[in-house]
């Protein structure tokens, strides 16, 4: 199976052209949860792709006919078109936020080098969104840590015109994904992609830090889930460590995470907590939802009464 990592140099262009055909269809697709993603397509008359949003949002195989010719084309020419006979399948997916369209890895995103987009880059970009509508003034140097499909990075560009926006990210294909999702956006001058650990790879402090990083107990280890540790925080634990020393003064981080309540009590909150004791950082902590995820309660999480996600806000006086 072709993978974006090994797509060949083209697919970048491609994907581009395939972006602009579809804000010109009017396509929009809103990611869903993947037990919701495997309930609907379960449903008598999904198996297959009958439109636009079947193939490219629902991720549904789909035959000769279904897609115009040149989008078929497209996906071919950028490497994501996997064939078995007149079976076919696009290798990525295509979301919608705030009228911007950003392509990630098709469902089930089992590949190790798989680019995430799902309903907690929706809230962590609102979670950006409202922690920019309360500063005095807005921040010029910007870093989105573990960008994936780039949706934060190019929030922030879209919403703050003087903004610099760095996405870093280990993996290929997200950096890939999100020069192409930045340009389909029209910020791709302010947006740049750079392979970084954590913010090793980077120069300098920042006015803003924001990271939705992996954060899940995750068995097979994959990187865009797995948090790492007992209780998946190590990722989201070191962006806040990076932050801690890399806020500019008056600088913000805004890092949304998930936690397993045990008992009532929150791991992460208190790890941050102890983290930030001491620092010149003034801290907010709240949950954004207090249940989801639920399916993975009987798997990796049978310790814990309920997954939350939640949004650490902290700024450097």
């Amino acid at each position: 199976m072709t993978t974006l990592t090994g797509a060949p140099a083209y697919a970048a262009e491609a994907l581009l052209r395939l972006g602009a055909a579809l804000k010109d269809a009017g396509y929009r697709f809103t990611t869903v949860t993947p037990a919701t993603y495997e309930r609907v397509n379960r449903r008598p008359g999904s198996a297959h792709g009958r439109s636009l949003t079947d193939v490219l949002g629902w991720s549904r195989p789909f035959g000769p006919g279904v897609l115009p010719d040149g989008m078929v084309a497209l996906l071919e020419e950028a490497g994501v078109l996997q064939r078995d006979g007149d079976t076919w399948r696009s290798l990525v997916r295509c979301s919608t936020y705030g009228g911007d369209l950003f392509f990630h890895s098709a469902f089930p995103a089992t590949a190790p080098d798989a680019v995430f987009f799902g309903p907690d880059t929706y809230r962590t970009c609102d979670a950006v969104l409202a922690h920019l509508s309360t500063r005095p003034r807005p921040p010029r140097q910007v870093v989105d840590v573990g960008c994936g499909s780039g949706a934060v990075a190019v929030t922030v560009a879209r919403h703050v015109p003087d903004a610099e926006v760095t996405a870093v990210d280990i993996n290929p294909a997200a950096l890939r994904l999100t020069t192409v999702n930045a340009a389909l956006a029209g910020v791709g001058d302010r947006v740049t992609p750079v392979r970084s650990d954590l913010l090793t790879g980077v120069d300098g402090a920042f006015d803003l830090i924001a990271s939705n990083p992996p954060f899940m107990i995750d068995p097979q280890r994959r990187a865009y889930r797995d948090g790492g540790g007992e209780h998946g925080h190590d990722l989201p634990l070191a962006v806040l460590d990076a932050a801690v020393r890399r806020l500019a003064p008056g600088g913000s981080l805004v890092l949304f995470s998930g936690t397993g309540v045990v008992d009532g009590h929150d791991p992460l909150l208190a790890a941050a907590a102890a983290r930030l004791a001491g620092t010149d950082l003034d801290w907010t902590y709240r949950e954004v939802d207090p249940d989801v995820y639920s399916e993975n309660l009987d798997e990796s999480y049978t310790h814990a009464e309920r997954i939350a996600v939640a949004v650490l806000t902290a700024t450097r006086r």
